[in-house]
């Protein structure tokens, strides 16, 4: 897989460079809430563009029905970009019509651009190969060069990730190569004990990853919503908790696994409940009490792993030489069931091992939650595409990166 050194070391002053990126962040109308993913690839622009190169950067942005929606534009994003840059970045106000192709052609050696959302063409994400490839074509007079460095994108087979890097010389990214390079040390050289501790809603999301990790990891820590299927497995009431009752067998087939195995696997021994949803937008009091994980009321939901399970957590994290964390310990979201995240991420921050955030709403509660971003071994810009790595799965965008 090339590198863009080797690209720059070939030469790429005055040639067209397609960047996909991954500027797909939060936003609150057209505030970014969080701009982790811009600062994380703006490195490769700028490297590119001091070489001389005329940079065009595109992403998605939201889940748009291939269509144009004012809600999912870029341009915020393609400002931010532009201050961090610390000079103008021109804006295409489409993906491959008459203003990108005027914005690029208006671009001097070193200048950016970036492109309208690219899910705004149903080609981009089309399961129709045709569709999909003729897309990639147009795209693909826009630059001489592709670059993938959208590590959030690259278990995508879209137009962009993984047919454009077909049709032009290619290379990775500065971004997906540490992404890549980290990855590789939670799977082929992993410093032991190996601490996973997993969260988030769905245990469904997880059940891929957690099947691989049983044959590699020493302990499992689970919270989040994704903890009451377990409990529920473990034979224990969990009220209006979030439950996949289709997952219980899934559940129980893995705990005995663990056992089987000698892996731990750590279930919540305490949890804060309410018999009502926070009000997330007014932040206002929830209330919460602290009850046993089995003895949630059958009229209340579990939000947030207690105190009990913070600190076992916290100790089970202690000696780790390798944690992957993914997915957050409750509804982080509002102060009063912040804390099991929060006791999580300071673990983390504690242990002399080597901590990786996978990113996804891990990597933006560690933001939100005022933690130093720079005090974690490495935070990933992409949830999905992670797991997807540890699963074991060929990732599109990577594979289109390959010589």
């Amino acid at each position: 897989m090339k590198t863009i050194d080797d690209l720059i070391a070939a030469g790429v002053a005055g040639k067209r460079v397609f960047v996909r990126a991954d500027l797909n962040v939060p936003l609150d109308g057209t505030t970014i809430t969080d701009d982790g993913r811009i600062r994380a690839v703006q490195p490769t622009i700028a490297k590119l563009a001091e070489a001389g190169a005329k940079v065009i950067v595109a992403s998605h942005l939201g889940r748009p029905k291939g269509a144009p929606d004012p809600a999912f534009s870029l341009a915020p994003a393609a400002a931010r970009l532009g201050e961090l840059l610390g000079k103008a970045v021109a804006f295409a106000t489409d993906t491959v019509g008459e203003s990108a192709t005027s914005v690029v052609a208006g671009l001097a050696d070193g200048q950016v651009a970036v492109l309208e959302n690219l899910r705004f063409n149903a080609g981009e994400t089309s399961k129709d190969d045709a569709e999909r490839g003729a897309f990639a074509d147009q795209l693909a007079q826009l630059a001489d060069v592709y670059v993938g460095d959208g590590f959030g994108a690259v278990h995508r087979k879209h137009a962009s990730v993984y047919d454009l890097p077909a049709r032009l010389p290619h290379a990775a990214g500065d971004l997906i190569a540490t992404e890549v390079g980290v990855l590789k040390k939670l799977t082929d050289d992993v410093k032991r004990p190996y601490v996973v501790a997993l969260g988030g809603a769905k245990v469904s999301d997880k059940l891929a990853v957690i099947d691989q990790l049983l044959e590699k990891a020493d302990r499992i820590l689970v919270g989040g919503g994704m903890a009451y299927t377990f409990l529920k497995a473990k034979g224990h009431e969990v009220g209006i908790s979030l439950l996949q009752e289709d997952q219980v067998p899934a559940c129980l087939d893995y705990l005995a696994r663990a056992e089987k195995r000698g892996v731990e696997f750590v279930l919540p021994v305490d949890v804060l409940v309410s018999a009502e949803f926070p009000d997330l937008k007014t932040k206002a009091p929830a209330n919460p009490k602290t009850v046993g994980a089995d003895a949630i009321p059958a009229d209340e939901e579990g939000l947030d792993i207690g105190p009990k399970t913070r600190e076992l957590y916290a100790a089970k994290l202690a000696d780790a030489g390798t944690v992957f964390w993914n997915g957050p310990m409750g509804v982080f979201e509002h102060p009063d069931y912040a804390g099991g995240t929060k006791a999580v991420a300071q673990a983390l921050l504690d242990s002399d091992g080597f901590t990786v955030v996978g990113g996804g709403d891990s990597a933006a509660a560690v933001r939100t939650l005022g933690f130093d971003e720079n005090a974690f071994g490495h935070i990933s810009t992409g949830g999905g595409a992670s797991l997807e790595y540890l699963e074991g799965k060929t990732l599109p965008g990577l594979a289109a990166l390959e010589d």
